[in-house]
């Protein structure tokens, strides 16, 4: 996360009852979450090494739940662009766009067949999640679009957004704006890189 979530929290009064973390890699942000008292968590990871590290640094208990699974606007499976160098934190189910010139050290060396589902699709008790943190390299709105009956009970959203195609057909900020709108959301923080991409806040007001 470029923006720290205790700064969030602090900043804009957020009372956080608990995360759906899509795109959860090694689960980096658990220690983050602890310590601000979120005891509710779901995780979605695609890539099965990067799951099976996820379940190594995460003890899991009725709270937390971890899914082996990619999001998305779709019930099926799909090709994933795999990459190493950088622990597989660039894989996409998008092919690679600017990336591959703004990162020539992340080379997209193999691909991996994941599970896709929609979020809607998954049983969650409502009451007790309200905030989505989400790093899907480019694939947020589909994983939104899969979701819509589960922004309205949704209040915080953080994400990564892209001022350009760094993956090819990617979603751009200007597309969640719009889209994220409709569910009564408004981007109220943006931090971004030099390299054409961020971290974006969206509450409701």
């Amino acid at each position: 996360m470029l923006i720290k979530l205790d700064k969030i929290i602090k900043d804009f009064n957020l009372n956080i009852r608990g995360v759906l973390h899509i795109g959860a890699h090694y689960g980096e942000e658990y220690q983050d979450y602890k310590k601000q008292g979120i005891e509710n968590m779901m995780f979605f990871e695609p890539i099965v090494a990067s799951c099976d590290e996820l379940h190594r640094r995460i003890a899991t208990d009725d709270n937390i739940r971890i899914f082996n699974i990619a999001l998305g606007n779709m019930t099926g499976e799909k090709e994933m662009y795999v990459e190493t160098a950088n622990n597989g934190q660039s894989c996409s189910l998008l092919e690679p766009g600017t990336h591959l010139y703004q990162y020539p050290g992340v080379i997209f060396d193999k691909k991996e067949i994941v599970k896709v589902q929609k979020l809607d699709n998954i049983f969650i008790r409502h009451d007790l999640y309200n905030m989505i943190n989400i790093d899907v390299q480019g694939y947020e709105l589909e994983v939104f679009k899969g979701a819509v009956e589960t922004l309205p009970f949704i209040d915080i959203i953080y994400t990564e957004v892209n001022f350009e195609e760094v993956y090819k057909g990617c979603c751009l900020v200007g597309d969640l704006d719009n889209f994220l709108k409709e569910f009564g959301f408004q981007r109220v923080l943006t931090d971004s890189t030099p390299k054409t991409w961020g971290d974006a806040l969206y509450l409701k007001p």
